[in-house]
């Protein structure tokens, strides 16, 4: 009597592994066109001329809800790239180089440049807070006493002249640890990112090697003095740690 078992008249497994196949190259060009929601089209030389996208093209317009009620539609194709300022092309060519014209830190060239970030806060998962604080404004937090409290430190730049004075920590109270070192500089106080701060409590001081004590005085400020947003968070790392390229003429100059 015949067999009437399905598996006697088609090899499972070699159709299995072409299903996997189909499955997976889906699955690499669904990947590939999601991540085209942000940063599409590409900024180009050409203006008018093409449209840098590539392959897959960008997919439609998609609104996400976010954890805290808000909701955001990508891609933003009617988005406008603010222009380049303080810099101008090295040749003729596209693509060519920036060379600085101005204050490059301040005008956001090369890698002092930042991303147009929402100009809110970034807020705690559970709470909806503002997630990085000032000592001052967060009740129940300390330092830790195994470690030296830089408040009241001068702060000295990478010319070894003294920039300003700590005068608090900003601590995110998601991660519990210190982000930003508070400065007063005389005119206002500025944010200075701890990874870029050095606390030395032999000698009661802040090194900060990235700017001269003179650019603090050009670093990004805040709208709020107890509040910092994601774009300023942007802007004053940006600031700081392009100083080690465009602190002094030297660092710009090529080792050899």
């Amino acid at each position: 009597m015949p067999s009437t078992t399905i598996t006697e008249h088609f090899d499972i497994a070699f159709i299995s592994l072409y299903v996997f196949w189909l499955f997976f190259a889906a699955l690499v060009f669904w990947l590939h066109r999601e991540s085209k929601r942000e940063g599409y089209p590409l900024v180009t030389d050409r203006k008018g001329r093409v449209r840098v996208v590539g392959f897959p093209d960008m997919p439609p317009p998609k609104t996400f809800i976010t954890h805290d009620g808000h909701s955001i539609t990508v891609p933003r194709t009617n988005e406008v790239e603010p222009p380049v300022v303080g810099a101008v092309p090295a040749a003729s060519f596209f693509g060519a180089p920036l060379v600085p014209t101005g204050n490059p830190m301040v005008d956001g060239v090369g890698p002092a440049a930042y991303a147009q970030r929402a100009d809110v806060p970034d807020l705690t998962f559970d709470d909806g807070v503002p997630k990085i604080v000032p000592l001052r404004t967060a009740p129940g937090w300390t330092l830790a006493a195994e470690d030296p409290d830089p408040r009241g430190m001068p702060v000295v730049g990478a010319d070894g002249k003294v920039a300003g004075t700590c005068t608090d920590a900003w601590i995110d109270i998601s991660e519990v640890l210190v982000r930003y070192l508070e400065v007063d500089i005389g005119t206002r106080r500025v944010l200075v990112p701890m990874t870029l701060a050095r606390v030395d409590g032999k000698k009661k001081q802040i090194r900060v090697v990235s700017v001269l004590a003179s650019q603090f005085a050009d670093a990004p400020g805040l709208a709020n003095p107890n509040q910092v947003t994601l774009r300023e968070e942007d802007r004053i790392c940006a600031y700081f740690a392009s100083g080690h390229l465009y602190a002094t003429r030297a660092r710009q100059e090529p080792l050899i």
